[in-house]
């Protein structure tokens, strides 16, 4: 059977998408490992040169920011994965935490400090919305069957939880704590914030 043909503009669209998701995983690999990275070092791995790098990011903190929504996209559609609705509210928290951490495990990118240049901001709170719209649906959800304190406001609480995880983030990219260390800590001081009191 012969091969389709494939129009030129549509070719240059596959070829182009193909070299950008190649710029993205190899972002996402050599800044895991060093996090002083050259776009130089990035465009090597990814098997093109700087110019097509700059083609697709116009600079780095264009690609940081892409990283960010890529690995957000990947924690946003795993989360979809859970059936979190049918676990009573401590145990879905918690398991939306270790699934947020396996992320981090995951690709090392998001313990390395060059990631703190990706934002924060207001763009970096709407690049999080889909995963922290999740966490306040299930702080909501706790506070109002009573599992979870309602002591303290709601918005509050979801950013001291991202606060926490950012916190053991920090700690295991520097080394202090070991990312699972880092992870557990980062649970059980959710889960105690959380907690209504007994």
């Amino acid at each position: 059977m012969p091969e389709a043909v494939v129009p030129r503009g549509r070719k240059r669209r596959l070829d182009a998408e193909r070299s950008r998701a190649a710029v993205l995983d190899a972002a996402i690999a050599v800044l895991g490992r060093q996090a002083d990275a050259s776009v130089e070092d990035i465009a090597a791995a990814a098997g093109v040169v700087r110019q097509t790098v700059y083609a697709h990011f116009p600079s780095r903190g264009a690609l940081l920011a892409a990283v960010v929504e890529h690995l957000t996209a990947e924690t946003t559609a795993t989360l979809d994965t859970l059936d979190l609705d049918t676990m009573s509210e401590v145990d879905a928290l918690r398991r939306w935490l270790e699934v947020s951490w396996s992320m981090v495990e995951r690709y090392p990118v998001l313990l390395s400090p060059v990631m703190a240049t990706a934002g924060p901001g207001a763009d970096d709170v709407a690049r999080h919305r889909s995963v922290t719209a999740r966490l306040e649906a299930l702080i909501r959800r706790g506070r109002m069957s009573g599992a979870f304190d309602t002591r303290l406001p709601e918005a509050w609480t979801v950013a001291a939880v991202v606060a926490l995880g950012h916190a053991a983030g920090q700690e295991a990219g520097a080394g202090r704590m070991s990312p699972r260390d880092a992870g557990a800590a980062y649970r059980d001081s959710v889960l105690r914030l959380v907690r209504a009191p007994a």
